[in-house]
């Protein structure tokens, strides 16, 4: 299989998991299956890729254990993205920037959105900030208006997951993306090229998902654009597969250069890899 890319490419999306770990109360979706670590560098290795960036799924909610022991496995190859609560104190933070953690992402599909100009939560975003992390979101493109803004005034850089969930009867005329795409003048939002079965038909990814991208770079350039696998790909595992993604890459953008910040200048700056240099053209 021919590599993704030469040099020091990144998958800014991925999750590790295994059965048998303390699953959230409130949570959408169940392995039956393990995601390891293993696996998923084995991934990396065979498509050319360098680095991961690993998110705490959803059903683990703030238990970022598992994820942390894989960070320390491949330190030089790896980031993450945790899911945190406000109460979290500061050694525990520092805990897990030291580990490679340099995101705390809100996956708020399914929940109510939380009132982040609460004290307690402009607290933990000025703790984010001043330890140079970025806000990763993942909801609906309708609810993006009832979350950016906070965020951006509190001074966060904000990851939106997913190419912004646009509604899939929708799709880029969403009301939803189109504020996504007027979000790009902040200069402090970055968009995921990921995950388009979670957007739009398996049949469409392709094509749907080129139409977004172009928008996208259209509005934000693709110096804040990135791609990511979603893998294991959770509960669309049967629309979806780890070459599978990488060819969606290759339908949504053409040109080399777009293509080789998307996947490695981007991203290595983003995620705070170090002495690595993006990958030639």
């Amino acid at each position: 299989m021919p590599p993704l890319a030469t040099g020091a490419a990144v998958d800014t999306h991925a999750h590790v998991f295994q059965q048998g770990l303390a699953l959230a109360d409130t949570r959408r979706h169940t392995p039956d299956y393990d995601a390891t670590l293993a696996d998923y560098l084995a991934l990396l290795d065979t498509h050319g890729l360098r680095h991961g960036v690993l998110v705490q799924p959803s059903f683990l909610g703030t238990d970022n254990r598992y994820l942390l022991e894989a960070l320390r496995a491949a330190p030089d190859r790896l980031r993450g993205v945790v899911v945190v609560a406000p109460g979290i104190a500061d050694a525990e933070l520092q805990a897990l920037a030291d580990a490679g953690v340099v995101g705390m992402r809100l996956n708020l599909i399914g929940l109510p959105v939380p009132d982040l100009a609460a004290p307690g939560w402009q607290t933990l975003l000025a703790r984010v900030n001043a330890l140079g992390w970025h806000v990763e979101v993942h909801l609906q493109a309708a609810r993006l208006p009832d979350v950016l803004p906070t965020l951006l005034a509190a001074g966060c850089r904000v990851v939106v997951d997913h190419f912004g969930r646009p509604d899939p009867a929708l799709g880029v005329a969403d009301p939803g993306f189109q504020y996504l795409l007027q979000q790009a003048d902040s200069g402090r939002v970055w968009v995921k090229l990921s995950a388009p079965y979670r957007n739009w038909p398996a049949a469409d990814c392709a094509a749907s998902g080129r139409q977004a991208a172009g928008q996208l770079l259209t509005a934000y350039s693709a110096d804040r654009l990135m791609w990511g696998s979603d893998w294991p790909h959770t509960e669309h595992r049967h629309l979806a597969s780890y070459p599978a993604a990488t060819q969606w890459l290759d339908a949504w953008i053409d040109d080399p250069t777009q293509r080789r910040a998307v996947l490695s200048a981007t991203p290595l700056q983003l995620f705070q890899f170090q002495g690595d240099n993006p990958c030639p053209l």
